[in-house]
């Protein structure tokens, strides 16, 4: 009962709190990275303080704060706030100076107006406007446009409370969506918002938008306008069918404008191009549809989004590159970037930017996506089952994994003992070749080829290494282990390992790790028997070759074993 009561006391005492006219501080409770969280917190704070304050924070952040209070005050109302457990113990005292636009209560404005940013776009005056009865607010609602009709509607989406259409007409779901956002914001749930909570709504609306100046482009090289943030990206160069924006601070968002002539067959070509650029990440949604596609990549570090149409022989769109983590306001910048697009006469030369430095891992100055790590490995089925060094997926960020850089696989079994992965690719392929496992011992100090891709794919196509079997067994002896004398390369790891008649004997392994160095032209390989008890396990049939030929060529043997090998590529 005495804590009810020091509660109840010192609660009653922070009402009544007075804030100096000269340096006035606040007491920094809590901070978030959406608008929505921060709103919702603020209602829990409003039961039981009535001197709670939302502002915006900067880089997207809002802030929850009591006050203002004197600031030889400041200290000891923080410290008795800890003490009855009434705040979070990380809450310290902050200045005004810290604070931007302010947005809960709406019409209070604790900071000074020279400590503000303009707003990002045109919003209703930031003075409080009177109340107004419900027979003035619906003669003040009538007034509105259709495009402030739908900006509403568009509003009450956002913050999640109308799943209707977009089309500026007030019905039941509006209205309701409108009661709903009134009785969450503590006003009563007419359905009918006065000009004051209208006022509040947008901007709830615009605030994520605050600090990124949001402005009209017009790119007459280019022949495209839409808006943009300004205070984040700025024109860079000019490189066919580019043109690049990129970062002015260190949120690293960029923008790119497609603009170039073509037909079907250059909008697939750009389609598929831009697949392969490091600022469309593997994962994502894409569609190539009629005369338009779009593209949607994301990985760990950013999002993006890119969508192009052909129209008049002229193919424009754009690219938005946005860190991953901040979805709130990437959304509604893509949003109103795809509103605000429009396109002109006119498209970039494809000589723009020629005298660009040439670089081969860049396409119009922007880099080619390059692998996490890459393997080779091999065909085991007809269905383009294949198996590879299990050391490709356990090296970690492995989030998608490539057959010949393009075909999407899973890895259906990991046996990290016998270092073996089985991938199965998500679309059937049609292996030129597939492996056929010797089913005999294979024969000491006899001839032996391993293929793989050597230097990561960059020669396009499997090399192929010719060496010795020197033993059947590992240096301790271990039976499912064959030493070989040859000399490979960290990307022929998981390729095939075939004898002089073709058969695959195993698979090269990765050299061992650890303090002992081995000296050159020391290798292993999981011998065939080990690879087949991993398939068997895995319910995938093998082909034996228990009719051995003849040694083959030199030439035909290095055919035999490249046309079963394949790049296998883990990226992030």
């Amino acid at each position: 009962m005495a804590r009810f009561v020091s509660i109840l006391v010192f609660a009653l005492w922070i009402v009544a709190a007075p804030a100096a006219s000269q340096s006035q501080v606040f007491i920094q409770i809590e901070a978030h990275p959406s608008l929505t969280q921060a709103q919702d917190s603020l209602r829990g704070y409003a039961q039981r303080f009535r001197d709670i304050n939302g502002f915006t924070l900067g880089g997207g952040w809002y802030g929850i704060a009591l006050g203002p209070y004197a600031e030889t005050e400041a200290a000891g109302i923080l410290r008795n706030l800890r003490a009855e457990r009434l705040i979070p113990r990380d809450s310290y005292i902050a200045r005004s100076s810290d604070y931007r636009a302010q947005f809960w209560p709406v019409g209070v404005n604790l900071v000074p107006r020279a400590a503000l940013p303009e707003t990002p776009l045109a919003e209703p005056d930031p003075a409080t406007p009177p109340e107004e009865t419900l027979r003035e607010a619906r003669a003040n609602e009538a007034r509105l446009t259709r495009e402030d009709r739908t900006l509403l509607q568009e509003a009450l989406e956002w913050a999640g409370f109308y799943k209707g259409r977009i089309d500026a007409a007030f019905g039941r779901g509006t209205r309701t969506a409108m009661a709903r956002w009134q009785e969450a914001n503590f006003y009563p749930g007419t359905g009918v918002l006065t000009t004051r909570q209208r006022a509040e709504l947008l901007r709830q609306f615009n605030g994520v938008l605050e600090g990124l100046d949001i402005a009209l482009v017009d790119d007459t090289d280019a022949g495209i306008s839409l808006q943009l943030p300004t205070s984040k990206v700025a024109f860079s160069r000019y490189e066919a069918p580019f043109a690049h924006y990129d970062a002015k601070d260190d949120l690293e968002a960029r923008v790119l404008l497609i603009s170039q002539e073509g037909t079907p067959a250059t909008l697939a070509g750009l389609y598929d191009i831009m697949q392969t650029l490091e600022i469309v990440p593997g994962r994502g949604a894409r569609e190539l549809k009629g005369n338009a596609f779009t593209l949607e990549g994301r990985n760990a570090q950013f999002v993006s989004y890119t969508e192009a149409r052909l129209q008049n022989g002229h193919i424009k769109g754009f690219t938005l590159v946005w860190p991953t983590g901040d979805e709130e306001r990437r959304t509604r910048v893509l949003e109103i970037m795809q509103k605000s697009f429009a396109r002109a006469d006119g498209v970039l030369p494809a000589s723009a930017g020629s005298g660009a430095t040439q670089d081969i891992d860049l396409v119009s100055g922007l880099r080619i996506a390059k692998p996490l790590r890459t393997r080779s490995g091999f065909f085991v089925d007809a269905r383009g089952t294949a198996v590879t060094s299990s050391d490709l997926i356990t090296g970690g960020g492995c989030g998608r994994i490539t057959l010949d850089g393009t075909t999407e696989a899973e890895a259906t079994v990991i046996d990290e003992t016998a270092g073996i992965a089985v991938l199965r690719p998500k679309r059937a392929l049609a292996p030129l070749r597939i492996a056929a496992f010797l089913d005999s011992e294979p024969r000491l100090k006899s001839d032996i080829a391993v293929a793989g891709y050597s230097y990561g794919g960059a020669l396009g196509a499997p090399s192929v290494t010719f060496g010795t079997l020197a033993e059947t067994q590992g240096l301790a002896g271990e039976p499912d282990v064959a030493r070989l004398a040859l000399s490979a390369l960290d990307g022929d790891v998981g390729g095939p390992v075939v004898a002089s008649d073709g058969a695959v004997l195993g698979m090269l392994l990765p050299a061992p790790s650890g303090n002992r160095t081995l000296p050159d032209g020391v290798s292993f390989a999981a011998n065939a028997q080990t690879i087949r008890a991993v398939l068997d396990a895995a319910g995938i049939r093998t082909t034996a070759d228990d009719d051995p030929e003849t040694d083959m060529p030199a030439e035909t043997l290095s055919r035999q074993a490249a046309g079963m090998t394949v790049l296998v590529s883990c990226w992030d």
